[in-house]
Formats: structure tokens, C-alpha cells, sequence
């Protein structure tokens, strides 16, 4: 009995061994076996995606920057292919023959992998391609097409600013395993700012095969069959018709041109030149090998990306942070004499002297400054020169400067502010002075500003001491903006002091010529526009020339900053541009033809070149 009983048990166990062998084997193939699992399921159904329209960009305005229309992608479905010729698939889409080849034996290496996924072959292909591919598709077993939108671009302007769409790689892939391969991504600008909203969900038609792989028939008559959610539109701050000038006045030359409207923080303009050709957008993949390698860098947004030395506009910032700590009041004088004559010393051009406050701002004294910044950086109420600085840098950047301001436009680099670290490994810890770090009273040593931060700060002081972050999306039906962008930043300056340093750029602009004021061959009747011009010295080659400048000086309506490489003076080529902005701006017509005809004659870019 003890025998019948233990050969009953090893029975037992041994149907339980197997039965857990098998257990484990269904698992692996249903569970863990995925190549398996999805050529399984490949064989039973056939899945055509059928691609969203993309959301339109609109300006606003409601123009249309980004619009659609109907591409094709060539699919081709491996395990489907059959011997055909060639040659002819070559010629209707101006393939080349070896490359072909080459792609077709891969397939076939990856048949087992692949299933009976299908995959693009050629993509986006003209209306005229998909016309003689569909007369000879019988030709080509295993091809198929798939009609999906592509992008259309009413304006011929704002190409660096909407960004481009492109193919996900596998990188993309990796990291966001909601996207298929074949999927389009928006990669840069606000393509790739606003994505999800755009991007619309994927459908798709379900189709069964036979036991011979045959496409048979709708899956249930296409009850799980699922229509493509097109994208959401969205409204942006930009103003169509001013983004085309900005960029014709930047035509031929290397730098930036930024609008923002300041009691919003809306982003009207914002201009990188050179910059993607419009033309060149919707099938970018043609073009990237060629715009990488462009010495020009027409990939490289400036406006956001780009650290400056921003040069004498940031004596504004100065100006504010001696007005807040009490080292300097309206009818403070300096005499200038050609320059800042202690240590090294810092020239300065010709102007009538001794200035006060309001008149150093007007004709861009660089003595008086130096002087002012020492006195903020030396304030006998601090025990030390750090004290003095680490004060200083709090009220730079409390504008906003040395970090990035938070806008919804992708790749906004930070800037940068020295720290006292820095100036320890520069100069030894705890030796250096006021006078060590003399050239930050002028915008230049180790500072750098993109435009988009001088065009924030430009704002600012339009609204008295305020500013809201810059964003380049409105709120709309589609699209909520973000709370963020309805907050004001308030810098740690006083309103009261912000009026005295407006003053200055007021008659900078306005004053008659031979007053010594940097900017009067800008002025316009009426406008009451309010700047100041820089030179940002350049060791790399001929001066940057720099104005930032708002209108009109009371309710202003625009607030915006030209940044030009290797132009020289401020005055000479971006107070002009500036200036011709703003007036299209607020006048929708341009009076100064004379002006604009030299600015739309200047070919800086044939300069730089040449050297």
C-alpha cells in the first residue's frame, strides 16, 4: 500500500511538472516573447493608421502662419513584397537604384522581426508620384499609400520662430514610446513648444487576414475601426505682417530683432537672421545636411540662444541699481574728459561734459558710469567689496538677467552673471576691487544677454517697473495660457527711479542733432520713441551694434531691441532697424523711406564675408 501510494505521488508530481512546463512556455510566448506575440497578432489583423490633420498656428490676428496640406507616404509591408520591377518604383519617385536595393534586402534580413508591420518607404512623396504610383500599384505587391498633412506656410517669414516637424528617431522613440516609428514630431520653435496640443491622435482602419495572409475584409465592418483626432489650433502673439518686415529689415545681416507688446509680455516679433527659408521648412530633411553645415548657422535661433555682451544699454541697468541703493540721484554730475582715467582706464567719445543722470544716458558717457558702478560696488554701508557686488548682482537679476526668463519658446538659454567665485579664481580670493571688475559699468567683461533679455528689459521699463514673462502663445479656445504669463515680475527697484532713467532715453531719441544725443536720426514724429544705442566691444572682430527702445513714452505699446554682429555703432544699423519696426508698428506705414532704403540696402553678411 506504502508502494502504490508513493508511485501515486511521483504520478501526481509528474503531471504538475509538466503541466508547469507548459504554464511556463505559454507565458514566455504570450507574455514575454513580444517578437511572438506581435507577429501573432500581425498575422491576424492588418492596421492602416490613418494620420491627424496637424493643428493650424495662427498669428494674432487669426492669419494663418502654419497651415496644411495633403502629402503622401509610400508604405511598404515586408512580408507582403514580391519580386517586382525595380527600376520602375525608381523612376516614379526618383529613387536611387542601389539604395533601393539595399533597403530591400534589409527588410528581407528583418522579415521575422518586422511582421506584417508596414513601414515608410518613401515619404512624402508629390500629388503627382502618388497619382502614377496608384495607376500602377498592381505592379508592386506590398506597397501601399498613406495620405497624411504636411506644412504649408502663407507667410514667407517666421521660419525659426514656428519651428520645423520631422520624423521621430529612434532616440525620440525611446523616451516617448506613445509615438510609432513614421510618427512626425514637431523639433524646434513652437512646433516643439506645443506639440501635444498639435499633434491631434492617431486612427486607424482594422483589417482581417486569411489563412493565406490575404487581406479579407474589415475587421466587424469596421466597428473597431477609429478616426484620426485632428490637432488643436493654436493662436500665437505674433504679428504676421511685422514679423515679414522684421525680417526684411534683417535681410543680409547677422543678428536679432525682438518685439514684445509690455503690458502683456506678448512676443510680436522675434527674428534670427539669417535664418530657415520658409521654402525649405515643410521638407526640411532635404535641406538639414546643407543648413548644418552653413557657416551663417541658420539653424541657431540668436534671439534666444545667443549671450551677448550687451554693451552700453545696460548703463540703464546700472543707472536703476545706483538710483535703488542711493549712490546716485538726478543731479549727480561727472566730468568725462574723454574717458575713466584710474587703472587701465575706459575711453570715451567726445561729448559735452560734465553730464548729469539724465544727460549721461542721452550721450552714452562711459566715465560716468564707471564712476557710478564703483560707487554701488564700494557703498560704504557694506563691510566689503563682495557685499557691495553680491548686492549689485541681486538687482540685476532680479530683471531677469543671468538666468532664463521662463518663456514657452524651446532652446531660451539663461545668459550669464559673473559670481564672486569667478572673480576669487580670476583675480585670487579676496583681491579684487571695484576697479578689477570696472567693465561691467559699461556691459561688457564677463556678462552676456540674449536679445530676448534685453527686449524683456526694454519692457520693463516701458511699464515703470514691471515686466510679464515673454511668451509667444495667446490663450484660445484650444489652448489655456499658462497663469505664469499673466503674472508680473516685479525687479527690486523702485517705480519713482525708473521715470529719471526714461527721461534720458527720452531725449536721447528726441533731441535736435548736434545735442550730443546717440539717437536722434531716429526719431520720429509723434511716436515719442524712448532708447538707448550700444557698442558691444568684440574681440573676435568689428563691434556689435545695439539699441533697445520703446514707444510711445506714455501707454507704450511695443518695446524692442536690435542686435546686429559686427555692425559697428548702435546709431549706425540697429536704431535704424529698431526705430522702422516700431513705426511700422504703431503707424502701419513707413514715412522715413529714405531710411529704409538704406537699411534694405545693407548687406553686412557681404561684409564679414569679405574680411
Amino acid at each position: 500500500m506504502a508502494f502504490d501510494l508513493g508511485k501515486k505521488n511521483v504520478l501526481i508530481l509528474g503531471v504538475i511538472v509538466v503541466a508547469l512546463v507548459f504554464l511556463v512556455q505559454l507565458f514566455y510566448l504570450q507574455i514575454l516573447d513580444q517578437e511572438y506575440k506581435i507577429t501573432a497578432e500581425n498575422n491576424a489583423y492588418r492596421y492602416d493608421v490613418r494620420y491627424p490633420a496637424r493643428g493650424l498656428i495662427m498669428d494674432r490676428n487669426k492669419k494663418i502662419l502654419a497651415g496644411n496640406e495633403t502629402a503622401y507616404d509610400i508604405m511598404i509591408t515586408p512580408f507582403e513584397v514580391k519580386p517586382f520591377d525595380t527600376l520602375d518604383l525608381c523612376r516614379i519617385f526618383d529613387l536611387d537604384y542601389i539604395e533601393v536595393r539595399e533597403k530591400l534586402r534589409e527588410y528581407r534580413k528583418n522579415r521575422r522581426r518586422i511582421g506584417f508591420q508596414s513601414m515608410p518607404f518613401v515619404k512624402q512623396a508629390t500629388s503627382i508620384q502618388y497619382a502614377i504610383f496608384l495607376e500602377k500599384a498592381y505592379k508592386f505587391p506590398g506597397f501601399s499609400a498613406v495620405s497624411r498633412t504636411i506644412r504649408n506656410y502663407p507667410y514667407n517669414s517666421g521660419a525659426n520662430l514656428l519651428g520645423y516637424i520631422t520624423e521621430a528617431d529612434t532616440s525620440f522613440l525611446r523616451k516617448n514610446p506613445q509615438y510609432r516609428r513614421g510618427d512626425y514630431i514637431g523639433k524646434t520653435g513652437i512646433e516643439q513648444s506645443y506639440e501635444e496640443v498639435l499633434k491631434g491622435k492617431k486612427g486607424h482602419n482594422i483589417f482581417l487576414r486569411d489563412v493565406h495572409n490575404q487581406v479579407k475584409s474589415s475587421l466587424e465592418d469596421g466597428k473597431y475601426d477609429l478616426e484620426a483626432v485632428p490637432g488643436m489650433s493654436i493662436v500665437s502673439t505674433i504679428d504676421a505682417e511685422l514679423q515679414q518686415y522684421g525680417e526684411l529689415l534683417m535681410s543680409n545681416k547677422i543678428g536679432s530683432l525682438v518685439a514684445i507688446e509690455p503690458s502683456t509680455g506678448e512676443i510680436l516679433t522675434l527674428v534670427s537672421s539669417p535664418g530657415i527659408d520658409v521654402t525649405k521648412l515643410a521638407t526640411i530633411n532635404k535641406y538639414y545636411s546643407e543648413l548644418v553645415n552653413d557657416p551663417l548657422k541658420p539653424l541657431f535661433n540668436r534671439a534666444v540662444m545667443s549671450p551677448y555682451p550687451p554693451g552700453s544699454v545696460f548703463k540703464l541697468v546700472n543707472a536703476l541699481v545706483g538710483l535703488e541703493e542711493g549712490v546716485l540721484d538726478s543731479d549727480t554730475r561727472y566730468s568725462c574728459n574723454g574717458g575713466y582715467r584710474v587703472g587701465r582706464g575706459v575711453a570715451c567719445h567726445p561729448h559735452p561734459s560734465p553730464t548729469d543722470l539724465t544727460h549721461s544716458i542721452m550721450m552714452s558717457c562711459n566715465t560716468y558710469y564707471c564712476h557710478v558702478f564703483r560707487d554701488i560696488i564700494d557703498n560704504p554701508k557694506y563691510s566689503s567689496v563682495t557685499e557691495g557686488f553680491l548686492k549689485w548682482k541681486e538687482i540685476v537679476e532680479s530683471f531677469g538677467f543671468g538666468k532664463k526668463l521662463g518663456t514657452d519658446f524651446p532652446a531660451e538659454q539663461g545668459g550669464t552673471l559673473p559670481t564672486t567665485d569667478l572673480y576669487d579664481k580670476i583675480h585670487g580670493k579676496n583681491k579684487w576691487r571695484s576697479l578689477s571688475i570696472i567693465s561691467l559699468a559699461i556691459g561688457q567683461g564677463e556678462i552676456g544677454t540674449t536679445p530676448l533679455h534685453l527686449a524683456n528689459f526694454a519692457a520693463t521699463i516701458a511699464n515703470r517697473g514691471y515686466y510679464i514673462t515673454p511668451h509667444i502663445v495667446r490663450g484660445s479656445p484650444d489652448t489655456l495660457i499658462n497663469t505664469e504669463y499673466r503674472e508680473k515680475n516685479y525687479p527690486k527697484v523702485s517705480k519713482a527711479n525708473f521715470e529719471k532713467v526714461i527721461e534720458g532715453m527720452y531725449l536721447a531719441v528726441n533731441s535736435p542733432p548736434g545735442s550730443g544725443a546717440t539717437a536722434s536720426r531716429v526719431s520720429v514724429k509723434g511716436l515719442d520713441i524712448c532708447g538707448k544705442t550700444g557698442t558691444s566691444q568684440n574681440p573676435h572682430g568689428k563691434d556689435h551694434s545695439v539699441f533697445i527702445c520703446f514707444a510711445p513714452r506714455d501707454n507704450p505699446k511695443i518695446a524692442v531691441v536690435a542686435y546686429l554682429e559686427n555692425a559697428g555703432f548702435g546709431a549706425t544699423w540697429a536704431a535704424p532697424i529698431a526705430s522702422l519696426l516700431t513705426e511700422m508698428y504703431l503707424t502701419r506705414k513707413i514715412e522715413r523711406k529714405d531710411m529704409e532704403a538704406y537699411i534694405l540696402q545693407g548687406d553686412l553678411i557681404g561684409k564679414i564675408l569679405a574680411r
